[in-house]
């Protein structure tokens, strides 16, 4: 047994109960346990529902634009037309990741109509394994830009149903019939092969047509592509997709168009080459006839067969300097032609190498080349406004600006070293004045011959180089390893997702009640009670009374009620023993708030009491909202005075106010609280009340009052130091626990004697000893009492709702 007299000294010790903290959650274990099995079954129902995501693998190496040209082989190195700078393997990731390249491979495939097999529970993609086809015959432009999703549900053989909701379509048509849909026309077939009659058996298939572009954004959002390890010149490219099949078509397809493309950049470069040589060819060849016919009618004015033998002296004296001013020419020949070239093409296209050292024309033609290539790569997948396209623009236009210059600057030099061969020439030619005219007329017509024909004989040897070039161009990229899928899908992951649903069923009951916990501003069972029993004993709990159950206990009661009172009755006795047994007790009941069950707790106590065969009157002191007329059902007399009315009428003695019961053979005597009075307060400061009570304890063992709550109105305080000992009733999943500091302060300051705290309308769950550390072995007993079955429970609890 507790020991139950007064004490003051409080335990300074933590007041955190780990275990009082776990037994919060574990009293909800059902709770817990049901989460935890939700969660369980949501997740492996996901498991077992959710279509799995595969990856899929490709590998691709970079080929070396050095050792992919043919051209290295030919005896002039070939490399001024087709030897490009390498992009970079940024460039060709991009490229790769291009929306012009991806939306050739989405078309190619037709990736933007999907079939999908209804199931009984989730439906299915079925790429290259539907039971029909759709055979469009509007045109390809609209069926690119067009949403559309229907269901063809097969009849027979030769019938099906079409429905779309998008539409609001429903009708049935026959294989091969023209269906109008939207803004699409179309005609659905069996797929080929199939065997009689297994078109009428399949399930219903889902088709949905999605725009390009759109399919295309969300492969290119799917595709990763990045350099292998580190590799520079080997990229990985991975997708994950439900349909494996699906995804191996496409990272083929993407590689094998990547390479395509790729050798017709390269061999747009020698098509312009070869176009401009065969231009000048015509050119050159024209004049190169017209010099021949020059040529030939000199000799034939001047009657003359053969100069050589009186130019042999002329011969040896200029061979030198003629070799230069050809060279010169050749050059600046070559120059006007690619000037004229630049001219007249527009901004930004190839320009042909044709092999002019000078001045850096080749490395800058080369440089221009490269850079038109890997603009031509951005603006594929961009706009010109794209930050790098700009930047690549302006470097081209520099590049422009900047072969003009070396052109020109180029031609001044051939010019001036021109000048200077020919003075030498002119000098030269002084020696032999007497040399003929004829001569010099001859030397310079077959001058014009010579290098027309060295022209002629160059650009044939680089149209034959472009040609070769254009028919040898290598693949810019190399398959390492076709796309292949791993057999393991990456979503979901089962057992990830299976702990995970088991976690998040666990933690939402433990959520929900810590929260509910977190916001209970309630006491409900004796260990809320702590902060106040660290300093105030505890007398006893009083369990909640269910619909059907009699507030008030009978004689011979053997229900948790009546056990409840009886442990209060002996809790009381260990409280009091130390008295003087030849008077009374005084004993106060009070609360802090209206509402706890004091005059309950009053009434039955005064009862418990009197059973024993104790002499019990009980006082109705809460003279502003008296309740205890409530419980007295039958009185021997008839008393029409309270105890409002002794306290204002001198003339008025204690036994004009006693009313005498006699309830189930229980006799206790009680004085009700009379009429309400407009000034209570001074009533019980009037020394009335005192003799009252100093009278009552010489002809009672007990003498219980039913006061005010203490924190409502100080009446209770005005007459507190005129009890024995004060019971302070607090109320389960009513009474706040902030007000528990309340009593606490009253005992500190001595306004309540003899303070002993009784908890009231504890639920059956948490009504025990055990509740204090927040489990209970529940009430459910009571001596004599045969327990009820469940049945009974059951049938008696339908009996109290009807």
């Amino acid at each position: 047994m507790e020991e139950l007299n007064d004490f003051t000294e409080e335990n300074n010790s933590s007041n955190f109960d780990l275990k009082a903290e776990l037994y919060k959650y574990l009293v909800y274990w059902k709770w817990i346990l049901l989460g935890l099995i939700l969660g369980g079954l949501i997740a492996f129902l996901y498991n077992r529902y959710t279509i799995p995501q595969y990856q899929t693998t490709s590998t691709l190496i970079m080929v070396d634009d050095q050792e992919a040209n043919a051209m290295s082989a030919l005896p002039t190195g070939g490399g001024t037309i087709l030897s490009l700078d390498e992009d970079g393997l940024q460039s060709q990731i991009e490229k790769l990741k291009s929306k012009q390249l991806v939306s050739s491979v989405v078309k190619e495939l037709d990736l933007n109509i999907a079939y999908y097999i209804e199931g009984n529970v989730i439906t299915v993609e079925a790429y290259k394994a539907s039971p029909i086809v759709v055979e469009f015959i509007s045109a390809d432009s609209v069926v690119d830009n067009t949403y559309l999703n229907f269901n063809v549900i097969p009849i027979s053989d030769t019938d099906f149903t079409l429905e779309s909701e998008d539409e609001n379509y429903y009708d049935t048509h026959k294989i091969g019939e023209i269906i109008s849909l939207g803004n699409l026309e179309f005609i659905i077939l069996p797929k080929s092969g199939e065997e009689e009659g297994s078109f009428k058996r399949s399930s219903t298939v889902y088709i949905k047509i999605t725009p390009v572009n759109v399919v295309t954004n969300n492969l290119i959002a799917d595709l990763f592509v990045a350099p292998k390890g580190k590799a520079k010149d080997i990229l990985i490219l991975s997708t994950v997709n439900e349909s494996s099949a699906k995804s191996e078509d496409f990272l083929n397809k993407l590689m094998l168009r990547f390479n395509e493309e790729g050798v017709e950049d390269k061999q747009e470069v020698a098509a312009n080459t070869t176009s401009f040589i065969q231009e000048r060819l015509e050119m050159i060849t024209s004049e190169l006839d017209s010099v021949e016919v020059g040529i030939a009618e000199f000799k034939r004015e001047n009657q003359i067969m053969s100069v050589q033998a009186g130019a042999a002296q002329f011969q040896s004296k200029f061979s030198a300097a003629e070799q230069q001013i050809f060279d010169f020419e050749t050059q600046i020949e070559l120059l006007r032609s690619v000037e004229n070239l630049l001219r007249k093409r527009g901004q930004y296209e190839f320009l042909p190498e044709v092999g002019i050292a000078n001045g850096g024309i080749s490395g800058l033609i080369s440089s221009y080349n490269t850079l038109v290539m890997e603009r031509n790569v951005y603006l594929e997948e961009g706009t010109a406004k794209n930050p790098v396209v700009k930047t690549i623009t302006e470097q081209l236009d520099l590049l422009r600006n900047n072969l003009f210059e070396s052109i020109e600057s180029t031609r001044q030099t051939l010019n001036i070293e021109l000048r200077e061969v020919s003075q030498r020439e002119n000098l030269a030619e002084g020696e032999f004045s007497n040399f003929p005219g004829l001569e010099k007329g001859m030397r310079n017509i077959e001058r014009q011959q010579q290098i027309k024909e060295q022209l002629y004989l160059f650009l044939l040897q680089r149209r034959e180089e472009a040609a070769i070039s254009f028919a040898a161009t290598a693949s810019v990229a190399r398959v390492v390893d076709e796309a292949f899928t791993y057999e393991n899908p990456v979503d979901p992951a089962p057992r990830l997702i299976l702990l995970g649903g088991l976690l998040i069923g666990l933690l939402i009951p433990i959520g929900i009640i810590f929260i509910k916990n977190f916001l209970d501003t309630k006491i409900h069972h004796r260990g809320d009670l702590d902060p106040v029993l660290k300093t105030i004993p505890f007398l006893g709990e009083i369990p909640r009374i269910n619909s059907g159950q009699s507030d008030v206990i009978q004689t011979n009661d053997r229900s948790p009620l009546a056990e409840s009172f009886r442990i209060l009755r002996t809790n009381l006795a260990y409280l009091i023993q130390n008295k003087d047994k030849n008077i009374g007790d005084v004993i106060f009941v009070t609360s802090t708030v209206k509402g706890e069950g004091k005059t309950f707790i009053s009434y039955n106590l005064s009862r418990t009491l009197a059973s024993t065969g104790k002499s019990v009157i009980l006082i109705g002191a809460d003279v502003r909202n008296p309740k205890l007329h409530r419980y007295t059902i039958a009185t021997e007399g008839t008393v029409e005075k309270g105890l409002s009315d002794y306290l204002y009428d001198l003339d008025v003695n204690s036994y004009d106010i006693i009313s005498r019961t006699k309830e189930e053979e229980i006799k206790v005597d009680v004085v009700l609280s009379g009429p309400i009075p407009p000034n209570p307060a001074e009533l019980l400061m009037n020394d009335r009340m005192e003799e009252l009570l100093k009278h009552f304890k010489t002809l009672y063992d007990y003498v219980i009052v039913d006061t005010a709550p203490t924190m409502i109105v100080t009446d209770t305080l005005l007459i507190s130091q005129l009890a024995d000992y004060t019971l302070y009733v607090t109320r389960s999943d009513y009474t706040e626990k902030k007000l528990l500091d309340f009593p606490k302060d009253l005992k500190k300051q001595g306004k309540l004697k003899g303070l002993a705290v009784v908890l009231n309308d504890v639920d059956n769950s948490k009504f025990s000893y055990g509740a204090k550390y927040g489990y209970s072995y529940g009430y459910g007993y009571g001596y004599g009492q045969d327990s009820e079955s469940r049945w009974q429970r059951f049938k008696k609890r339908i009996s109290n709702s009807n």
